[in-house]
């Protein structure tokens, strides 16, 4: 009876016009709302898009931001600062309740005396007129002052006239005068050491010493003179050059870092005029290079085929050559590590902030128990338990990253962050059974810090012998510097040596080297000494 109702109801639809209407009119509704849905599901997809483009661009917008007008360094105030450890950012200079150094003495300076006395008139009691008496001794006080002058040297040289008829020689005799750095040359050591240490160690332009010393010295130099000396004094610092990076090269573990230096030149080949001053810094050397290229062939070309240790280093591909040879390990940087996700939390914010600061402090925990462990280095039991504690540490960050690596969920920056952190994991842990080699490249990028100084003041360098001699200069300075010698004393000595050799480097320019100075000499090239040298 159901199934014949339902047929009947079936063919009465089928003959109504009515019936049929209504049933076109649900058929197009349902399509019309099954289009709608597809349309709503492509709109949400689309959103989710732009909403995920909007933020990219929000967060490069943020970096340019930070990168034109923020902070140049990546310490923060903020609460979430995770350096080390630390809860609360020590602020500069002296702290409250420190003991001071007290009042220096500057006792190796030379001392020039100067005594005060009473006016005659003042000498007797002025109620009574009766005399004072004299006491033994006097009160004494010192004031510093410094004494900078310009001077000429005038050399006359004495002259003979034979009296006898001897064949082949001279008539007049003329004794020899002072050896010159420059033949002919009317500067002496002390303004070329004046000139390369105000240029390549303070970086000040040569146009302002010459201005400094034209309007408060009444020297006037010509720009010309001095950039012609320069020239001519280049090849004295060749040898010294050669010496530091063959030293360099013995060592078992390097720092490196490259940064942009501006040669105006026109180079084959090449477009635009940057090139990149390389630094390698060891236990001995600063050696900068200029080149003018950023590719590997430039550090693969330094360390040759003979080099072998660790060489600490950021992300740069260009260092992945070395891998090749299987001589040198890379030690990546923890610090740059940690940048990247500063940069997550500083562009991202939102629901990133929190996570990003989360690994931040994992980094800083790191950093505090290499500490904890080099520390003990004297106790070989706290040692090795601090060793034990770094190492867990580290492991537990490894299964940190691979299980949020596996999280489907973890796309986008972070995905990104972690899959990079994976790559250079094992760059990263070297440290971890090499305590000598620290964490971070802080050592190769404190380096280059008075050279980005010059390269602000002066814009880099004119000509390609120029470069060639600054990246001399800065590597010798920094050498000096390291060793803990006087550049000024070191300097001067060295270029008398090159003027009495007739204007070039000496004939065992190697004992003019740190290492190889006897103790008596490095003491007196450390110490500062009163006085101006001149020649």
């Amino acid at each position: 009876m159901l199934v014949l109702d339902a047929v009947e109801r079936s063919s009465v639809e089928e003959s109504c016009p009515r019936c049929l209407g209504f049933k076109a009119q649900a058929d197009l509704a349902r399509g019309e709302a099954a289009y709608w849905r597809v349309m709503h599901g492509r709109a949400v997809v689309r959103e989710a898009g732009f909403k995920a483009q909007i933020e990219e661009l929000q967060a490069k917008l943020r970096l340019r931001e930070r990168q034109l007008f923020g902070r140049t360094s990546e310490r923060s105030k903020g609460k979430n600062e995770g350096q080390r450890g630390d809860t609360a950012r020590r602020g500069r200079g002296q702290q409250r309740g420190a003991r001071g150094h007290g009042r220096r003495r500057h006792a190796a300076l030379p001392a020039v005396e100067e005594l005060y006395d009473l006016d005659p008139t003042q000498c007797c009691c002025p109620t009574c007129q009766c005399p004072y008496e004299p006491l033994e001794g006097t009160e004494d006080s010192e004031v510093i002052e410094v004494e900078v002058r310009a001077h000429r040297r005038l050399i006359r040289r004495r002259r003979y006239r034979r009296t006898c008829q001897c064949p082949q020689q001279p008539g007049i005799v003329t004794a020899a005068g002072p050896p010159k750095l420059i033949p002919k040359g009317s500067l002496g050591v002390s303004v070329w050491a004046l000139i390369l240490i105000d240029k390549f160690l303070f970086q000040r332009p040569t146009y302002r010493l010459l201005a400094d010393l034209r309007w408060t010295r009444g020297l006037e130099l010509a720009q010309g003179t001095v950039t012609d000396g320069l020239k001519r004094l280049k090849p004295l610092f060749e040898p010294l050059m050669k010496a530091l990076v063959a030293k360099s090269l013995t060592e078992k573990h390097w720092h490196a870092d490259e940064t942009r230096w501006m040669v105006f030149v026109e180079w084959e080949g090449k477009q635009g005029h940057r090139w990149e001053l390389w630094v390698v810094v060891s236990k001995s050397t600063v050696v900068f290079q200029l080149e003018p290229t950023r590719s590997g062939k430039v550090p693969l070309a330094y360390f040759g085929e003979t080099a072998e240790g660790i060489l600490s280093v950021d992300r740069y591909v260009g260092y992945k050559v070395l891998l090749k040879g299987g001589r040198i390990v890379l030690a990546y940087c923890w610090a740059h590590v940690r940048r990247d996700f500063l940069a997550v939390a500083k562009d991202w914010g939102g629901q990133h902030e929190a996570w990003a600061l989360g690994w931040v402090e994992c980094i800083a925990e790191l950093y505090r128990l290499n500490d904890e462990r080099l520390g003990g280095r004297d106790d070989p039991p706290a040692f090795a338990a601090a060793q034990n504690k770094l190492r867990q540490a580290v492991e537990r960050m490894a299964e940190w990253r691979d299980a949020e690596l596996a999280d489907p969920g973890r796309t986008g920056v972070r995905h990104k962050v972690l899959k990079s952190l994976r790559a250079h994991w094992a760059g990263l842990t070297v440290f971890v059974d090499h305590p000598e080699v620290p964490m971070d490249n802080n050592t190769a990028e404190r380096a280059h810090r008075n050279q980005v100084v010059g390269r602000k003041n002066y814009y880099g360098s004119g000509a390609e012998w120029s470069g060639k001699l600054a990246a001399m200069m800065f590597s010798i300075f920094q050498t000096l510097l390291l060793w803990k010698l006087n550049p000024r004393l070191w300097l001067i000595e060295y270029l008398r040596a090159c003027a009495e050799n007739g204007g070039r480097a000496p004939a065992d320019p190697d004992s003019f080297l740190p290492w190889n100075l006897s103790e008596d000499r490095r003491a007196r090239l450390a110490a500062p000494r009163g006085g101006a040298d001149s020649s």
